[in-house]
């Protein structure tokens, strides 16, 4: 084979257990002289625990056979940093069988960063795809380090102990415990990566200006006004100093090390600058420059190659066209952003992908009182993106309250993954713009979702969804400063009764429990008798939250109701309408350690409603968290190795029996039916199936129009079925008609599943029909689905209740219902070629679930970009 032609989608890049990354890609022989290389800088150690022997130097041949492999038999993997090999992994197929030998080599100096444990996952992932299912491999018995890799990763291991070495053997198909291993590395390295971005010992401003009206010169005074704890480089090659600081040339003529650049050059000049920063040893970029992805084809070239060559040089890039990071941290106080206006120190991390409209976010958080623990504005986000900060969150003891202005996605299916997680531990606030119009910049590393599957996405992870800043920030406030409600019950405390009946008619609204009438202590009450009122409705049992509402008298300060309201709070979260003031004033403030807002302030709205908004969407985040997780369960009765078989010979929509045949791999079966082409064959078919039967159409359109003109049901004899199929005859122009025994009569269902390449199959429920239809009344659910999900699916639409047994009916079996979303779930994990499918109309009645109809579409499988071994996001998808 030619060893040129290879599979270009091994190529990886890979973030690494310090945080820093390299490029992985196969091997082709224009790499032997870094082989070489690489062999000539290995110690005498290393070389032997990889050899078994001295071995010095490579011989010619194998040099050769080293650099020049097939891609199928013999595969190899370099992981490159710049322009130098760093690590080394191979497999050879033993004797053109199943199994086949693993190996590779780290240099020296990048043992314990995780390149063995990544070149095995990438490996592993590369043999399952040439047919292999085994990896052997020999180590010698010292070798500690390279037997924890493999005893680490997740697999079965077999081991055995002959003349010094250790035989080791294990299957490579993807585990639960290699998987969760993997992902849990995946956590720590991408955390760890932000984390160097946002703790830097130091920080060079490459293009630090003196002209006040340039960006180099605001970043550089913003870092010294916040009086970031580290050193700072100013960097410009015409000037001695900038702004009193020692200025530099280049960074390479910085005589201490440094973390962390700030990139504040013309785009034509930024690419200048990665090989001084590789050799420099910079650990992150901030690239503030615009003229990028934004400025046209030209600029997304630019930009797609400034990230690839940061990833090879082991760097992350926030930006281009970015506003900057921030960390109120006091050992940090890191302000790299053009913002001049911070929020005080929080526990809020906040993340959002415009530069311009993170200056008016920070500016609105630091008015309305909420701190921040974190900050980063990503602009065109062309490599960190929201995924690598919900990940470092997920771990950061500063943060407890997660904020996300998101206009695109970059990976949908991580997104849903990481927030899936982090949501029981820490709430996620996002505003999800963008449903009509992205700029192009961000279309260029996004990939389309639609809104159904935003919605899902958000429901299923506990995301708490709002619709404009303003209302994440009223959530913001809430979340930062109170605890989470115990439940739903709610209490109205206030000194105006018109104000209090707002507040009390707004919960309402929002389908929380009204606890008794409003209490209105009465506008001459003083503020022992409020902070009273508020002290005894807080302690009552059946209250989980309260509204407090507040217009001051004329003869009393408001400051000392503000304090005795303040003190009157205890354990349970309070909102409240005091002075219509937006934020957290300083009356209601329990100052933290630099004067900001603590936990335990109360935060104060506007409105009743806006409070009350906020305290709902609270509270049904507060369910979301304590309601059982579940757990994936897979019914019995799949048989899913023949319902491989049968899709592998399928394409395109199936025939009835062929959709018939892949149901009942799964457990999922079909009202039995004949179709017939003629009346004498429509009556056998009807002795056949036994009475009472029902005759439809063939056509998709007759058989599930509103008007049932396509559908004769309930006969019983077989004249009235003679009469039923000229009647259908003569409605479709068709002889063929289908001939089906009647289900128990009930509600008509219809289930779904749904093919979003960027996002991932989607399992959908609702009631069948017009006014269904008309109105989008259908619920969903990402695929895979535990037990609790499915439950809750077939609760979800808002015409659920017919089936629980609504106005004095039968409920229907909800269980039954419950299990086939399993069961479609199922279907969906083994057969990603399934594009679509619909169970339409699914009977549901208290004797169970009965399908009467299916339609299945087979295809090419989409791309799943969040499955397979660890690897940052494509540069090609953006």
């Amino acid at each position: 084979m030619d060893p040129y032609n290879y599979p270009r989608h091994w190529e990886a890049d890979v973030v690494l257990s310090d945080g820093g990354t390299v490029h992985l890609r196969p091997i082709t022989p224009d790499d032997a002289e870094r082989l070489l290389a690489f062999h000539g800088r290995l110690s005498e150690r290393t070389r032997y625990f990889r050899y078994f022997g001295p071995y010095p130097r490579i011989p010619p041949r194998d040099l050769e056979r080293f650099s020049t492999v097939d891609h199928v038999d013999r595969v190899a993997l370099v992981a490159l940093l710049g322009e130098d090999i760093v690590a080394v992994g191979r497999f050879d197929r033993l004797d053109g069988g199943d199994s086949a030998e693993v190996a590779f080599v780290v240099a020296d100096p990048h043992q314990g960063r995780g390149l063995g444990s990544i070149l095995l996952e990438h490996l592993a992932a590369a043999a399952r795809e040439r047919g292999l299912d085994r990896f052997v491999a020999e180590v010698l018995a010292e070798n500690g380090q390279m037997v924890r890799v493999f005893r680490d990763a997740g697999y079965q291991v077999t081991r055995s102990f002959e003349g010094g070495s250790l035989h080791l053997e294990f299957a490579i198909d993807p585990t639960e415990q290699s998987v969760a291993v993997a992902r849990a590395r995946e956590q720590a390295a991408e955390a760890r990566s932000v984390h160097n971005l946002l703790h830097p010992r130091s920080v060079a401003v490459i293009g630090a200006s003196t002209d006040h009206a340039k960006i180099g010169h605001v970043v550089l005074t913003n870092l010294l006004v916040a009086d970031f704890a580290g050193p700072v480089y100013p960097v410009n090659p015409e000037h001695r100093s900038v702004r009193g600081v020692r200025a530099y040339r280049s960074v390479l003529d910085i005589p201490d090390d440094v973390d962390l650049a700030v990139v504040a050059v013309p785009a034509a000049g930024v690419h200048e600058v990665m090989d001084a920063c590789l050799a420099k040893g910079v650990k992150a970029l901030v690239v503030v420059s615009a003229g990028f992805g934004e400025a046209g084809q030209d600029g997304l070239a630019a930009e797609r190659r400034l990230v690839a060559e940061a990833r090879a040089r082991g760097m992350r890039v926030v930006g281009p066209n970015a506003l900057g990071v921030v960390n109120t941290d006091p050992a940090v106080r890191l302000n790299a952003t053009l913002a001049p206006k911070l929020p005080g120190r929080g526990s809020t991390g906040f993340f959002c992908q415009s530069g311009a409209l993170g200056t008016a976010i920070l500016a609105s958080a630091a008015e309305r009182g909420l701190g921040l623990s974190t900050f980063v504005s990503a602009g065109n986000r062309a490599d960190v993106s929201g995924n690598d900060l919900l990940q470092y969150w997920a771990g950061d003891p500063a943060t407890d309250v997660v904020l996300l202005y998101l206009e695109s996605f970059g990976n949908p299916r991580k997104f849903a993954r990481l927030a899936r997680r982090l949501g029981r531990t820490k709430p996620i606030v996002a505003v999800k713009s963008g449903r009509h119009a992205v700029s192009p910049a961000l279309r260029a590393t996004s990939v389309p979702v639609d809104e159904d599957s935003v919605q899902a996405l958000f429901e299923q992870a506990g995301v708490i969804r709002v619709a404009s800043l303003g209302q994440l920030f009223d959530t913001a406030l809430l979340l930062a400063h109170q605890p989470l409600p115990a439940g739903p019950r709610v209490a109205v405390v206030g000194n105006s009764t018109a104000i209090g009946l707002l507040a009390a008619d707004a919960v309402l609204a929002e389908d929380l429990e009204l606890v008794r009438e409003p209490v209105d202590v009465g506008s001459q009450a003083g503020p022992e008798v409020f902070a009273e009122a508020v002290r005894d409705t807080a302690a009552r049992e059946d209250v989980d939250s309260l509204v407090v509402v507040f217009v001051p008298p004329i003869a009393v300060p408001a400051g000392q109701y503000a304090l005795a309201l303040r003190e009157a709070a205890g354990d349970k979260p309070i909102v409240s309408t005091f002075l219509a003031v937006e934020g957290v004033p300083d009356e209601l403030a329990v100052p933290g350690p630099d004067g900001a807002p603590a936990r335990g302030s109360v935060p104060s709205y506007p409105s009743p409603e806006r409070a009350v908004s906020a305290l709902a969407r609270a509270t049904r985040y507060a369910q979301w968290r304590g309601a059982p997780r579940g757990e994936f369960v897979r019914p019995e009765g799949i048989d899913s190795e023949r319902a491989r078989e049968l899709v592998s010979s399928l394409s395109g929509p199936l025939c009835d029996r062929d959709a018939e045949n892949l149901l009942s791999c799964y457990g999922i079966g079909v009202v039995p039916f004949r179709v017939v082409s003629t009346v004498d064959g429509a009556v056998a078919a009807c002795a056949e199936l036994g009475y009472p039967v029902a005759l439809k159409s063939t056509s998709e359109k007759l058989r599930h129009r509103n008007d049932l003109i396509g559908v004769r049901l309930d006969l019983s004899t077989a004249a009235a079925v003679r009469t039923a199929y000229f009647d259908l005859v003569a409605v479709s122009g068709s002889s063929e008609v289908y001939v089906q025994r009647m289900a128990p009569k009930g509600l008509a269902c219809r289930l779904g599943l749904q093919d979003d390449p960027s996002f991932g199959t989607l399992v959908s429920f609702g009631l069948a029909g017009v006014v269904g239809d008309l109105l989008g009344d259908r619920a969903y659910r990402a695929v895979p689905v535990t037990d609790a999900d499915a439950e809750a699916l077939v609760r979800a639409p808002r015409a659920a209740p017919l089936l629980f047994g609504y106005r004095g009916g039968e409920p229907a079996d909800l269980s039954a219902l419950t299990d086939l979303v399993l069961r479609l779930s199922a279907l969906a994990e083994d057969l990603p070629e399934v594009r679509e499918l619909i169970l339409q109309p699914v009977l549901a009645s208290p004797a169970g679930a009965f399908v009467s109809s299916a339609r299945i579409t087979v295809g090419e499988p989409p791309s799943q970009p969040d499955t397979g071994p660890r690897r940052l996001r494509p540069l090609a998808n953006g």
